[in-house]
């Protein structure tokens, strides 16, 4: 891997890795560490490519790169499996390893995922264009927007994902979002419905719920997890 992943961990016990979201970080889940790593886990959250304190490399940076990110960070800590929960942009990473990498998931959870923008309300839509445009202006002189639009673009053109390919997945599925997400309630509906078995959940709140309501999303993803 061309990228040293920074990361938080606490607690000891069975793996659970967290993936943020878009221009989020590790740190997005600190509402979720003292409860799991209580529960016996061993909490880990990186920050993914070009986020948080991991730097952007060399690589492409697209979702399906940085789930084999994920895969090499499991290998150099010697982790074979792990449970995953995926925000945003990690719940597409998460999609994309469950039909890459099988092998190497217990169970996760897939909160506030989509296939491609038609998931995604028209306001948010319409928010993430405009900040990706601006970006793009400003690419050719700017390094900082040129990053900026690698990292908007992931959500503007990534993860095209097949409703069909989902019905391959055969890992333990919670798939959930806020009540108030901005991912359209029946495109959660329709990513879980295409994963066999997969269980569905709606958490208080908007597409932030982990954040911003943890305790209400904790005790929606501990039973399963647990």
């Amino acid at each position: 891997m061309d990228i040293k992943m920074n990361y938080i961990e606490k607690g000891e016990g069975k793996p659970l890795i967290m993936i943020h979201g878009n221009e989020e970080s590790c740190e997005y889940f600190k509402g979720q560490f003292d409860y799991f790593a209580g529960k016996g886990f061993r909490c880990i959250a990186p920050d993914s490519r070009a986020h948080g304190d991991t730097p952007r490399g060399t690589a492409p940076l697209t979702i399906r790169q940085m789930t084999d990110d994920i895969v090499a960070f499991m290998d150099e800590l010697g982790i074979d499996k792990a449970d995953f929960i995926g925000f945003s942009d990690g719940g597409n990473i998460m999609l994309i390893m469950a039909m890459k990498y099988p092998e190497r998931i217990g169970k996760m959870v897939v909160d506030g995922a989509n296939l491609d923008l038609t998931g995604v309300a028209s306001w948010a839509v319409d928010w993430v264009m405009g900040e990706y445009n601006t970006a793009k202006e400003k690419a050719d002189t700017d390094p900082a927007a040129k990053l900026k639009m690698e990292v908007i673009g992931l959500m503007v053109n990534d993860p095209n994902i097949d409703p069909e390919d989902l019905t391959k997945i055969n890992v333990p599925t919670l798939v959930m979002a806020g009540e108030e997400d901005l991912i359209l309630k029946e495109h959660t509906e329709l990513i879980a419905s295409k994963i066999p078995g997969a269980q569905l959940a709606f958490c208080p709140g908007d597409h932030f719920c982990a954040r911003e309501k943890p305790e209400e999303f904790n005790a929606i993803v501990g039973p399963f997890l647990i």
